[in-house]
Parts: C-alpha cells; structure tokens; sequence
C-alpha cells in the first residue's frame, strides 16, 4: 500500500488570458459598486438637492441661457479667427530663413504659452487703453484680441507641425514644375498642413471655448453676458447653493461634447494627433 505522502501532488489549476481578464474586470467593477454603495449611503442627498441641483434656481437661470450661449460662441469664434490668422503668419516666420523672423515668432508663441491667459485679458481690457490711450467698447473685440493673442501661441505651433509634417516630395514636385516658393506654400503645403492638423485645430476650438470664461472679468452689459457670468450671479444670488454653476457646466458640455466628437471623427478621418 502506498503512502499518501509519496503519491504527486497536484498542479494547480492554471487561468487562460481570457479567464484572468474576464476575472479582472469582475473584481474592478465589484469595487466600483461597493464604492457606489457607499456613496449612495453616506450621501446628504437633501443638501445636495439644494445646494448642487436645485431645480428651481435652474429654471430661473434657464431664459438667459441661449442668449449667453450664443455670446460664449460668438466670443470663441471671432477669437479662434484672429488666433488663426496670427497663428498662420507665426508659423511661417518660425520656418523663415530669415533669423529675425524666427526670433520674433519664437518669442512670442513662449511668451504667450507660458503666462496665464488671465493676464493676457486684463491687459487688453485695462492696461492697453491706459498705455495707448485707445478705447475698445465692444466686449467682443476685447475678447477676440485678447483670447486670439493667446491661442495664436499654440495653433502656431500646430500649423508649424502640420507644414514640417508634408512630404518633402510634394514640395519637390511643385517646385520642379516651376512654381516659386510662396506659391508652392499657398497651392501645396499649407493645403496638405491644414487637413493634418485639423483635429488638434478643433481640439484648439474646445480649449478657447472655456478660456472664454474669462470674458465676465471685463465687464459685461446683459446683453453681453457669457454662460460664466451668468453662473456667477446665479452663485451670488444666494439661493441655490452651487447649483448656477453645475447648470452653466452642462451648457459648456451642450457646446464642447460635439467639438470632441468633431474632433475624433476628423482624426480617423485624416489620422491627425492632437495638442
């Protein structure tokens, strides 16, 4: 009779990869849900009804919300335009072969990348009028200097990219058929730039979209408000708690949610990368 302490153990039972991932996301979402668990029952849901979700100063707040939408677009689009031309005319000094040129545009896109926008916007809303004694009334031409200045740093560098990403043999081939520089730029590479970098240049598009809520701090009649404004006095009004802000939150996803999905069609479309 044999022992059993002689007789083989026995191997353990090994997972496939299929089983050890099927295992994983098991144990993730269990964790998920005892998290959830959690929340839901340690949660002051009536303070948070009131102070975060309080449907009543969500309907009041709702009138003003196209109106502010629409100036929160218009405000990104007259920006985004002045930071494109901007940003075109940097990039093709940053490729210049002249040196002043590139120093110029390289000065400008670190300067402006490297401050806060903040800055940018009380500077031409206040500081610019005092140094050159020039008066802008119109709100959005303050925003479109001021917010264009700043994004004309980064489309720079994205266009730059999207120029030095063309083939070089496109460029020959222009140039052999005997067009000159500036038209080999305008017909051949600018064209083939702009389809590269388009879903970064919307992603650009997304980002002006909040910068935009640094407009309020210049000072806006009603009838320019944007949706951060309204947020604010919805906030000072004292009611409500946070509840204008988580509103005017999902107004600015209402706007930024299609630009994202844009964006990703774009990148399958043209296999462009993003900022």
């Amino acid at each position: 009779m044999t022992s059993t302490l002689n007789s083989p153990t026995r191997r353990r039972k090994k997972f496939t990869p299929r089983q050890r991932a099927a295992l994983s996301r098991g144990v993730q979402y269990g964790i998920l849900l005892v998290v959830a668990v959690i929340i839901a029952l340690t949660a002051d849901w009536q303070r948070i009804s009131s102070n975060l979700f309080n449907v009543e100063v969500a309907l009041r707040m709702l009138p003003q919300l196209p109106s502010a939408a629409l100036n929160t677009i218009i405000y990104t689009l007259f920006a985004f335009a002045l930071g494109l031309a901007l940003g075109i005319i940097l990039a093709l000094m940053r490729l210049s072969s002249v040196a002043l040129y590139r120093w110029i545009a390289t000065l400008w896109i670190e300067f402006f990348r490297g401050i806060p926008a903040l800055l940018v916007v009380f500077t031409v809303g206040f500081a610019v009028p005092i140094a050159f004694g020039v008066r802008i009334d119109s709100i959005t031409a303050k925003a479109a200097i001021a917010l264009g200045i700043v994004s004309s740093a980064y489309i720079a560098e994205t266009i730059r990219a999207g120029i030095q990403a063309v083939p070089a043999g496109q460029i020959e081939a222009a140039r052999s058929l005997g067009m000159s520089p500036t038209r080999t730029m305008l017909t051949v590479t600018l064209p083939q730039a702009f389809r590269i970098v388009l879903p970064p240049m919307t992603n650009e598009l997304i980002l002006l979209t909040k910068d935009t809520s640094l407009v309020y701090l210049l000072g806006l009649s009603a009838s320019a408000y944007d949706l951060t404004k309204v947020g604010r006095d919805a906030l000072n009004s004292g009611t409500g708690g946070l509840t204008g802000l988580f509103v005017v939150g999902a107004a600015y996803l209402c706007i930024t949610i299609p630009l994202g999905f844009l964006a990703r069609w774009l990148e399958r479309r043209t296999g462009g990368g993003s900022r």
